[in-house]
């Protein structure tokens, strides 16, 4: 088997597993409970907060646990629009987010909020100059995903941060939650950031367990309430055998990025290289710096993406249509939509997401199933 849809989920690292289970059967106290057992599970609690914040280079205190992307994306913007509704009510975001963020909008909107959807170019990068043109004085929220889910284009986050460092009273939110361990942590994590959303199932940690960065001094009101964990921002008894994992995750994921960088980067290439002059393949990302190393999205023109999809399959190849949250539901990709590519291209356009266990040798095998794949496609639709 080839597994090509790490952008959907990964897999969880053995030695992962292996802290998930042991963590489970020997530590399965409440961290609020008084008692020893209680302060043990406590004490590993603080410990794995620790470890993530020691290797993003941040404070304990600004580490806060969710459940994975979407209730951190939902949090951030939901939770600023209570805390500052009292300031503004006018929201910046771009028309490429995912939809925990979109739908986020979409409701606040709902609310009375207004929301500006900045425009993309043809990369699917919006301009550090529409942010600033959009900023108004009730301004509250700019949100910005670092990675884009479908083609993988990374947004120009230093040139944004640098228009907000006029503005200190905006919320500056990025979505990393494609971005962690692709070697752009320097655009991620910039003094003028203030949220950051993580996932951990992207990067081999188990399914339904987060964090997010929440700068200290910046509030955010709680999504979650009830028994006050998380410093009463996010109730609920905390996921420990889950963190745990996620924190040694992290760790693996950044020991070796540089490298596990490059590997993704070359069998990205190799794919590429490949398939872009084919005449009736349209390519959605490219070999540049503005995308990340592991996200390639192109289509076969006359043929939809699920055929695609599911011609690799018989294969044994495990590709995607552009994001796993549309997939069955046979949507049109909304980040194609915003660079206004056609629908009759767009429905045709599918996702290679690639993780550091994939190989050259992957690649090489890969081609060649595209190759005849193609001729096939070619006969249907002569």
């Amino acid at each position: 088997m080839i597994y090509f849809d790490n952008s959907a989920t990964t897999k969880v690292a053995p030695s992962v597993l292996e802290t998930y289970s042991k963590v489970s059967q020997t530590i399965w106290g409440n961290p609020s409970s008084l008692h020893n057992f209680g302060e043990q599970a406590y004490n590993l609690l603080e410990q794995s907060r620790q470890q993530i914040a020691d290797l993003l280079g941040v404070k304990l205190s600004e580490i806060l646990f969710t459940s994975g992307g979407t209730e951190g994306d939902n949090w951030v913007v939901k939770g600023t629009a209570m805390e500052k509704r009292a300031f503004g009510r006018h929201i910046i975001t771009s028309s490429v987010e995912h939809p925990a963020v979109h739908n986020s909008m979409e409701q606040l909107a709902q609310l009375g909020y207004e929301i500006t959807y900045l425009p993309v170019d043809e990369e699917g990068r919006v301009s550090a100059a529409d942010v600033k043109a959009a900023i108004r004085p009730d301004t509250i929220l700019v949100s910005v995903m670092a990675v884009n889910n479908e083609i993988g284009s990374i947004q120009p986050l230093k040139d944004i941060a640098a228009v907000l460092q006029d503005y200190p009273t905006i919320h500056f939110h990025i979505d990393a939650v494609q971005g962690i361990g692709k070697g752009i942590s320097d655009l991620i994590f910039n003094d003028r950031v203030d949220f950051i959303t993580f996932s951990g199932h992207k990067f081999h940690a188990p399914r339904g367990i987060g964090f997010i960065y929440a700068r200290s001094g910046k509030r955010i009101a709680p999504l979650m309430t009830g028994g006050g964990q998380e410093r009463n921002l996010r109730s609920g008894t905390e996921n420990l055998p889950a963190i745990a994992g996620m924190a040694r995750a992290l760790r693996l994921l950044l020991t070796n990025e540089k490298t596990n960088v490059a590997n993704e980067r070359a069998v990205r290439s190799r794919i590429l290289k490949h398939i872009k002059d084919f005449p009736k393949v349209t390519l959605f990302s490219q070999d540049n710096d503005h995308f990340a190393p592991h996200i390639l999205c192109f289509a076969i023109e006359g043929v939809r993406g699920e055929t695609i999809v599911h011609a690799f399959e018989d294969h044994d190849i495990y590709i995607s249509t552009t994001s796993a949250c549309s997939s069955k539901k046979h949507l049109a990709s909304s980040t194609l939509k915003a660079m206004k590519v056609p629908d009759q291209i767009s429905t045709s356009a599918v996702r290679v997401s690639l993780d550091e266990n994939n190989t050259l040798a992957e690649a090489d095998t890969f081609n060649q199933v595209f190759d005849q794949l193609y001729e096939q496609f070619k006969k249907i639709n002569s």
